[in-house]
């Protein structure tokens, strides 16, 4: 019905024609006196009935190669099958529009491998930078160690933390892509995970002071224990970003009705506008808070949140301004993580 609605709006000049002849033949056959004894609703009715006739022909004539091709299935085709799966055509018309269309589609195959192409050699390059990042790193970090100067050495650090930080953050961006093939699902402690970021940021903590309460983190959860640790960097890294001096981040688990383990990051920092919150974890995304931060690139939380989404891990958060933020993992339940892995 609803391609025949269309039809008829196609081919709205030829209705509008058919009645315009009408009303000029009537019109002409009136005014002569020659036709005065003729039938105008016999005459109507045929040519009316003629036309309909010629119209629903053409309507199923020209409407197979159309449902022909609305009828190509829409899951993930192949070049060569989906130009099996065309239509060839049958008026002179359809057949210039095909050829021309599967040249369409050749172009943007070839575009397509050609845009492809160069995503993963500007993505070796990357990782290949990020090595290489990694040596000068690795000897600045070997060098702190026989700094003398107690004051300078942890300035030293934390700027060596952050310079780390950023480059774990472009490296983990490259590979988001790619990370269901990197995937691992293994019974990981979060204890174990939650105290190593910890003691990965001890420098930065230091130099403002802020503490650490954890409960109940002796606890088992089903993911990726590389993918997992880099989420819980980002958000013990944000709590500790915006905590005000002296400050204590609560690190704690709770299940919710359904049995889902919730992992809780809680700080007492400087908070976000409620107008900031729906889109905290936007790309690039700093809000007012961030803004007055030159630290804050607005990447740590977009790749937490979509590295979550890989993992079927739920991120929310709750914050309020100068009250601080709670943000939360929400694991998957183990029967819900065979629909992950079949994603």
């Amino acid at each position: 019905m609803k391609l025949f609605i269309l039809y008829i709006k196609e081919r709205f000049t030829w209705i509008l024609f058919f009645i315009l002849f009408q009303l000029w033949l009537n019109i002409l056959l009136t005014l002569d006196i020659t036709f005065a004894n003729t039938s105008f609703l016999y005459m109507n009715s045929i040519n009316l009935f003629l036309f309909l006739l010629f119209f629903l022909w053409r309507f199923f004539q020209e409407t197979k190669f159309i449902k022909s091709v609305l009828e190509i299935p829409e899951a993930n085709l192949t070049y060569d099958q989906l130009i099996a799966s065309l239509p060839e055509g049958e008026s002179v018309y359809e057949k210039v529009f095909m050829d021309e269309f599967q040249e369409i589609i050749l172009l943007g195959k070839l575009e397509l491998n050609d845009a492809h192409t160069t995503f993963l050699e500007e993505k070796d390059q990357t990782l290949s930078w990020i090595h290489e990042m990694k040596t000068p790193l690795t000897s600045m970090r070997l060098m702190l160690d026989n700094v003398d100067d107690s004051t300078l050495k942890k300035r030293l650090e934390v700027e060596w933390l952050r310079l780390h930080m950023l480059l774990d953050q472009q490296l983990h961006n490259t590979r988001l892509p790619t990370i269901e093939k990197d995937n691992l699902m293994e019974d990981v402690n979060v204890e174990r995970i939650t105290f190593q970021e910890i003691k990965e940021l001890k420098p930065w903590c230091m130099e403002r002071n802020i503490g650490f309460e954890t409960i109940g983190l002796d606890r088992f959860v089903l993911t990726d224990q590389k993918w997992f640790s880099f989420i819980v960097r980002q958000l013990i890294s944000n709590a500790v970003k915006y905590s005000k001096e002296h400050g204590i981040i609560r690190i704690f688990t709770t299940n919710d009705e359904l049995g889902h383990l919730i992992l809780s990051i809680q700080d007492e920092g400087v908070g976000m506008t409620q107008a900031d919150l729906p889109r905290i974890f936007d790309k690039s995304f700093t809000g007012r808070v961030g803004r007055e931060s030159t630290a804050s690139t607005g990447m740590g939380l977009y790749l937490a949140r979509n590295s979550a989404e890989k993992l079927g891990i739920t991120i929310s958060v709750i914050s309020e301004i100068d009250l601080g933020s709670t943000f939360s993992l929400q694991f998957p339940l183990q029967n819900e993580i065979q629909k992950i892995l079949g994603r």
